[in-house]
């Protein structure tokens, strides 16, 4: 008698498991969802398979051999922007999502927004289940909670007769916004706030309402806060990384090249309070050569991928660095404490060993993940001083046996660096010093000193040994690169080089070296100064890229950022990537971490960027408040850039820079040559050219938007009068006011 075929169960299907979660009183495991579903034996493979697949896809998470599922997000939630994926769609994570519990957070993908959401922003979205397989949830905004289109930063004013207006601390900002009644915040007349426009009809002005007071513009401490808040600048931990900071434990010792008794030593600014690398050197007497060990924080230990850490240091992209105030890519629990390099402190590093011989050329590298402990602290004018003969009772004891074999590593270094002759741009930087009650003191343009270049040298060797390992070992990086200047740049550049009777050879590929021949031919020359500025502007922007492309101003074949993980995130990555690549832990690049290779590194470019502008408009707005009390006072200085509506003028002594309007300039039309970068009076051949030596009046200078507007003091140079036609540009003609003598 034929046997009745027994009936197998059916796997569930992933809606069927996720239903049985939810409904579950208990936290429920494989064996629980297998006894509910009616399956035993072999059948549990094929369960196994089903559940490694559902969270594989996010759908699932484990905490202690049981499973939770991760579709139990709320109906509606608050989204942070993480990332954009290969097409151009953007994805978030949940705000509140403990991941000692839950594991991972889940993606979402973020759908219906007016524009797509930039990293960092934060959407409320409602939550559903997405199906298309790339994603477990998608989230249709409700609405952007960060929308800074929609944000005003602002100054606070009572007008009498017309009511609460806000002053936009944007220069381009076309006009004020009338506060409506009622929605003022209780701001006072003077404060700084941001706003949110309520209502723009296209008549009248725009009406908005306060939405937080952010304090007294007068307080020059807050002059840094308009541009965090302007450029959107994440200046606050979200709890959960406070959380994960605070809950580190030391590193762990075992598997570490020990480094406790090598004297390496830190050469930092004075004010520095994070120190992320170190150096030392000892003279190779068998080739006449050294060896160098670059000692840099070992961040990667502590901050691993897919960490709350990691995602905020990843949307920050970098510190910023303000007069008054560092706005950290780690909390302090890292940056200025775990990962700090102290002086007699035990930290972990990951070390670059490297060898040059006698014409400073690197002959082998290594690197390795190091125990070290600084012999000292020292800043770069203390170090310099105890080499030029000066040495107090800290640097005395480190004369000999430290600093000078540095140093005499550091003229080795040198003649490599001479021989690949990278660009050679002389362009002073200032400082401002500020007063226990953050207002400038004065401004100084630091001495760039040996000490300085000592150091610089060093990393850019570590950084070139971090690239050219990645690349022989075919591991994904973020290289650091800077395309050659552009043949339109290029052109320009020899076209204005003409207009002072220099040459510049076209038809040849351009060469960093080939820019420091014609820096050195106009050294001391009235025109020094103009031709630096033109060929700063000739210069790509260095930015970060996954693939390789050079480094131009470097004169360097592949270069990379590794030497200060604690303040970049592009060095991180480059520390994860060696990890891996050497198998020296777990800890390495993870598989999100190469899928989203490009996305991170236009991520880090832009914040960069961001940073860099305002770094930049918080020094003007800090001098302008500086020199607002000295309006009529003539300054002199140099004529900095040439538009078509006027001259741009920057001032010796503060490094000011301020506007002088072409209107003001005299009774006729001057064109502008941008050939020449000159405004030419057409009738008198008058010429305001770059690089000019002038002296300005100072009419008006606003702390909250920075600017600050001249008036011609000195007289023009003669030139020969300059037709549209001739300046070829007819539409750049612009009627001057009374000519002032």
């Amino acid at each position: 008698m034929a046997r009745k075929p027994q009936h197998r169960p059916q796997l569930p299907s992933e809606e069927d498991v996720l239903a049985f979660i939810q409904a579950s009183p208990s936290l429920a495991g494989k064996r629980e969802i297998a006894r509910h579903f009616g399956i035993k034996g072999g059948d549990k493979i094929g369960l196994k398979a089903l559940l490694k697949r559902m969270e594989d896809e996010g759908l699932l998470a484990r905490r202690r051999r049981k499973i939770i599922d991760r579709t139990a997000l709320p109906p509606v939630t608050v989204l942070e922007v993480t990332g954009t994926d290969k097409d151009g769609e953007a994805y978030g994570e949940p705000i509140e999502w403990d991941e000692r519990e839950a594991g991972k957070a889940p993606r979402v993908v973020i759908e219906g927004a007016e524009k797509p959401p930039r990293g960092g922003e934060r959407v409320l979205a409602r939550i559903e289940p997405s199906r298309d397989g790339r994603y477990p949830f998608r989230g249709k905004v409700i609405k952007l909670l960060s929308d800074r289109s929609a944000r005003v930063l602002g100054v606070y004013r009572v007008l009498p007769g017309l009511g609460a207006r806000i002053v936009p601390v944007d220069k381009k900002a076309r006009h004020d916004l009338q506060v409506a009644k009622g929605e003022d915040n209780g701001a006072r007349n003077g404060e700084l706030v941001e706003a949110e426009i309520v209502r723009d009809h296209g008549r009248g002005l725009p009406m908005a309402r306060v939405r937080e007071r952010l304090g007294d513009l007068n307080d020059q401490r807050n002059i840094s806060l308009i541009a965090i808040r302007h450029h959107g600048i994440p200046d606050v931990f979200p709890e959960r990384v406070l959380r994960e900071a605070e809950a580190l434990k030391p590193f762990a010792r075992g598997g570490r090249e020990d480094l406790r008794k090598v004297p390496l030593i830190t050469i930092d600014p004075r004010d520095a309070r994070d120190h992320d690398d170190a150096v030392w050197a000892e003279a190779d007497a068998r080739t006449g050569g050294v060896d160098v060990i670059v000692a840099i924080a070992d961040v990667a230990a502590y901050v691993r991928p897919g960490t709350a850490l990691d995602r905020e240091a990843r949307i920050r992209g970098n510190s910023v660095y303000f007069p008054d105030r560092v706005v950290p890519m780690l909390p302090e629990r890292i940056s200025n404490d775990l990962c700090s390099l102290r002086e007699k402190e035990e930290r972990p590093a990951l070390a670059c060993f490297m060898s040059f011989d006698a014409a400073g050329r690197k002959t082998r590298h290594r690197f390795a993940r190091v125990i070290m402990r600084s012999a000292a602290k020292l800043a770069y004018e203390e170090a310099q001083a105890a080499i030029d003969g000066r040495p107090n009772a800290r640097t005395e004891p480190l004369l000999e046996g430290v600093l000078k074999p540095l140093w005499q590593a550091y003229d080795l270094l040198r003649k490599g660096r001479n021989a690949r002759e990278p660009l050679e741009l002389d362009l002073p930087e200032r400082k401002l010093i500020l007063d226990a009650h953050g207002l400038i003191e004065r401004v100084v343009t630091p001495e760039r000193l040996d000490a300085h270049r000592l150091v610089e040298e060093f990393m850019i060797q570590a950084n070139v040994a971090a690239a050219e390992e990645l690349e022989a070992r075919k591991t994904p990086l973020v290289y650091r690169i800077h395309d050659q200047p552009s043949q339109e740049k290029v052109r320009a550049l020899a076209e204005f080089l003409r207009t002072v009777n220099l040459s510049l050879p076209l038809g040849q590929i351009m060469k960093p070296r080939h820019f420091n021949k014609l820096l050195k031919d106009v050294a001391g020359k009235d025109y020094q100064h103009v031709v630096n500025e033109v060929v700063l502007r000739t210069q790509a922007q260095a930015i970060y890229h996954p693939e390789n492309n050079g480094h131009f101003g470097l004169a360097l074949r592949r270069y990379a950022h590794f030497t200060s993980p604690i303040r970049r995130y592009a060095d991180l990555i480059v520390h994860r990537a060696l990890i891996s690549a050497l198998g020296m832990g777990a800890d390495g690049l993870s598989a999100e971490d190469i899928a989203r290779l490009a996305e991170t590194a236009a991520m880090i470019s832009d914040a960069e960027r961001r940073a860099m502008a305002a770094e930049r408009e918080t020094i003007d707005r800090l001098i302008a408040a500086h020199l607002s009390a000295s309006t009529g006072a003539v300054f002199p200085g140099r004529i900095a850039g040439v538009v078509g509506a006027g001259l741009f003028v920057k001032l010796d002594q503060s490094g000011a820079d301020g506007f002088v309007p072409v209107t003001t300039l005299g009774r006729e039309y001057f064109v502008f040559d941008q050939a020449r970068h000159a405004l030419v009076g057409e009738r008198t051949g008058d010429t305001y050219q770059l690089g000019d030596r002038v002296e300005v009046k100072l009419i008006e200078a606003t702390p909250v938007s920075g600017g600050m507007r001249f008036e011609m003091v000195s007289e023009a140079r003669q030139g020969k009068p300059t037709s549209r036609r001739a300046a070829r540009l007819p539409a750049r003609a612009f009627k001057g006011g009374k000519k002032r003598r």
